[in-house]
């Protein structure tokens, strides 16, 4: 950690946990269930990353990114994308205005231009429009007619994918997809989260959500996760971890080097430390540890290895690569 006292310090990080877990209550008072993907979509905010969000229709996608933004007193917006979606109509576009007798342009901003961001079935956007939301991921700015334009702070977008439903669809490149710090599976309910569900949702009066953070001390608790500490071992171990997904690396098991066409990058690496980070704040330690960065593994590396055809052909699933990935690494 930095400098302040070691007195002051551990209260930063009391009072950090305690912030993550009102988080967690209120977010839960409307979501039932799906605890790894509430905590990813935490660990992205805190992170300064972005989530993508894989499941079928009706397991509470939408529901979960609107009841963060409102968990958060932050601003919300949402893009349906589309195949006839424009980069206009998600960044925002110049238009005339009229004014004293005289005629002006003036930019219109777009959805982007909130905290908390929702792209729903953003694999049904052009890979022009994905192009533009991927500025906006990035370089938290947008470009319009020449003029570069910041997005508010915090910023995070929360993107959903329909894995049943492939017309249509504009499959996302490596490049996009390496930009989403965590990639999350959205399961079904269970037969008893259903239950709690229906009686949440068909009463005469709905669970509204009271906010409990403010962008302000989101920011601070971005910068403080930024300033945990990553021990040697941490860092060598991360590091052997991304070089085994990779076919070509002296760590790799003998399922990647015969399945896997391109391994994690260093993204991958960042992705895995920052939320590491993030759980050890929550847990209550200034240091971050091996095991912090293990929950995480699967979320942060499941979208970024890329298969051959000989494992598409076989069915091998990416999650098996990464449990021998763990495995050879000495975290199986």
């Amino acid at each position: 950690m930095s400098k302040p006292g070691v007195k002051e310090a551990a209260q930063a990080v009391a009072q950090y946990a305690e912030d993550v877990e009102r988080l967690k209550a209120a977010i839960g008072r409307v979501i039932v269930g799906q605890a790894e993907v509430v905590e990813a979509a935490v660990l992205c905010l805190l992170a300064g990353g972005n989530l993508l969000l894989e499941g079928v229709p009706g397991t509470g996608k939408t529901l979960l990114v609107r009841t963060l933004a409102d968990a958060l007193e932050l601003s919300f917006g949402r893009i349906q994308c589309t195949p006839d979606l424009m980069p206009a109509d998600v960044i925002g576009t110049w238009i005339v205005t009229e004014e004293g007798g005289s005629r002006d342009f003036v930019f219109r901003k777009g959805p982007v231009f909130a905290n908390v961001l929702l792209a729903d079935e953003v694999n049904r956007a052009t890979p022009k429009t994905q192009s533009a939301l991927l500025e906006a991921m990035q370089e938290r700015q947008v470009t319009a007619g020449g003029q570069t334009f910041p997005l508010p702070d915090p910023f995070v977008v929360l993107a959903t994918i329909n894995p049943i439903e492939m017309e249509g669809t504009y499959p996302l490149p490596e490049a996009q997809l390496d930009r989403f710090l965590l990639k999350s599976m959205v399961s079904g309910a269970t037969v008893e989260e259903m239950r709690t569900i229906l009686d949440r949702t068909t009463a005469e009066e709905l669970t509204a959500v009271e906010p409990v953070l403010d962008a302000e001390r989101i920011r601070a608790m971005q910068a403080l996760t930024r300033q945990v500490p990553l021990g040697d071992r941490a860092r060598d171990w991360v590091t052997r971890l991304v070089h085994a997904t990779r076919p070509d690396a002296q760590e790799a098991g003998p399922l990647t080097k015969r399945y896997v066409r391109y391994g994690a990058s260093v993204r991958a690496a960042q992705a895995l430390t920052l939320c590491g980070k993030v759980l050890a704040l929550a847990s209550g330690r200034a240091a971050v540890a091996r095991e912090d960065m293990q929950r995480v593994a699967h979320a942060a590396l499941r979208h970024r290895i890329v298969l051959n055809f000989e494992a598409e052909a076989e069915g091998i699933a990416t999650e098996a690569l990464i449990d021998e990935a763990l495995e050879v690494t000495g975290a199986g």
